[in-house]
């Protein structure tokens, strides 16, 4: 698990000795916190390959550093981007860590081109059922599945989602629908047929992704869509409905003092 991977390398570094890690996640977020450590004085070799090699330092010294941007929230932006048949550019990310997602958008027929700064996203097209098989990176990743099956439920066809990284992952398939999505869940199976009209509807976020993928549904359905249980899109997502607001959706979260609400409207 890419956390496991991320505590032990940090732990590694001011050990005595040397470590060795095998079967190693080789996403970005790991050879970027390699590259800070690194800067502060630890040994490591073999950052985003499946071995790292980490020879223990006495201790560790500051030093200055910029993380890399979030590619699960400038994926999910750009699925909202394509869904909603706007002309959205997605700045400050770096498409070489969304290959996998960017071949399948381009495989249901959305067009993206890479910009110097980011993505630009044109959802005027009709779309195209597209199956996907969740892998370890740089594979599809298994956070962009639930925003996928948002996408695939507006797609003409039959797509077919695999999920192969973890059980029980498609809690967000029932709540689809009951906005109208005609999916069938078997096993690390979700077939969605489409095109579907999605209606508003009361739904329950159980998790980060499936809030995702549950407000991009939203965006795309006639009516008002009450989204309890928001407080875990905000693990992963800082203000995205100011973010949204900001480029035309009408999205508010119901009540300051308890907000685990959201109420998203039908886009502008």
């Amino acid at each position: 698990m890419l956390v496991r991977i991320m505590t032990v390398l940090m732990a590694a570094t001011l050990a005595d000795g040397e470590t060795v890690m095998t079967n190693c996640a080789r996403e970005p977020e790991v050879v970027d916190l390699a590259n800070l450590l690194i800067k502060m004085g630890a040994k490591i070799e073999g950052a985003g390959t499946s071995t790292i090699r980490v020879q223990g330092v006495s201790k560790l010294h500051g030093a200055k550093h910029r993380i890399i941007p979030d590619r699960i929230e400038a994926g999910t932006f750009i699925i909202a981007g394509a869904l909603t048949g706007g002309d959205l550019h997605v700045t400050g990310c770096d498409p070489s860590h969304l290959t996998s997602v960017i071949a399948k958008l381009k495989e249901a027929g959305v067009r993206i081109t890479e910009t110097a700064d980011g993505v630009r996203v044109q959802g005027d097209g009709p779309l195209e059922a597209t199956d996907i098989v969740t892998e370890e990176y740089p594979g599809f990743p298994t956070d962009m599945q639930a925003q996928f099956m948002t996408l695939a439920t507006q797609a003409k066809g039959t797509s077919v989602i695999t999920e192969n990284i973890f059980e029980n992952r498609f809690m967000h398939a029932q709540e689809m629908v009951r906005m109208g999505a005609n999916i069938k869940i078997e096993g690390r199976h979700a077939t969605v047929h489409g095109k579907t009209p999605l209606s508003g509807a009361a739904v329950l976020a159980s998790d980060l992704r499936a809030s995702a993928s549950l407000v991009i549904a939203a965006l795309v359905a006639d009516g008002e869509t009450i989204i309890d249980r928001v407080y875990h899109i905000d693990r992963g997502y800082e203000q995205i409905e100011e973010k949204l607001k900001a480029v035309g959706a009408q999205i508010r979260r119901i009540g300051e003092l308890l907000p685990k609400r959201a109420a998203v409207l039908a886009k502008a």
